[in-house]
Parts: C-alpha cells; structure tokens; sequence
C-alpha cells in the first residue's frame, strides 16, 4: 500500500486551522467584566495554546496588540448535583491585557 507524503504546503495549511482553534470563546462572568473596563479580557483557550500563539491569534482576529498575556490552567473539580456525583470539566483560560485605549468588542 503506497502512503502519501505531506508537502509543506499542506503541512502549514494543517498548521493555520490549528492556530485558528486557539480561542474557543470569551469567558462573560462578572468578574471578567469589571476587568475589561480595565483593558483586561478573559478568554477560554484550548489546551494546547501558549503565550506565543495567543499574541499572533490576537493579533490577527481582534487587530489589537496584546501588552500582555496571562494563562490560567482549571483543573477539573468533583461536584455533587442533584443526589449524584459528577466531574465538572476543567479549562484553560488566559487574560489579555490591552495597551490604554485599546479595546476588543466581544459581542
């Protein structure tokens, strides 16, 4: 059986939809907001995100350079609902802070 090889063409094409994973959704909680009038936002990121590829995801998505960014690993944490034991899943969040005047419109 014949096995194709990657060009690196194909191989940065696999790469580009990986980086454009990078940032699942904001994360809207209270305390989320009362940091971005702060110019800090709070997003959920994958598990595989770095400080490195955040800059370049935030920089292309959203225009605005990032002065800088912090990440916060979830782990997840048993719970108790209802009568039954169960797993909230865990997450990876980061906080991106904003030069003054910046601002990024999550809606």
């Amino acid at each position: 059986m014949a096995t194709k090889k990657t060009t690196t063409k194909e191989a940065g094409e696999a790469k580009s939809k990986v980086e454009s994973k990078l940032i699942i959704a904001p994360r809207v909680t209270e305390k989320a907001s009362m940091q971005s009038s702060m110019n800090a936002f709070t997003f959920v990121v994958a598990k595989n995100a770095n400080k490195g590829d955040l800059m370049i995801e935030i920089k292309k998505t959203y225009k605005v350079t990032p002065r800088a960014i912090n990440i916060t690993n979830l782990p997840k944490r048993n719970v108790f609902v209802r009568g039954r034991k169960g797993v909230q899943s865990g997450m990876k969040k980061a906080i991106v802070f904003l030069k003054k005047g910046d601002t990024i419109s999550l809606s």
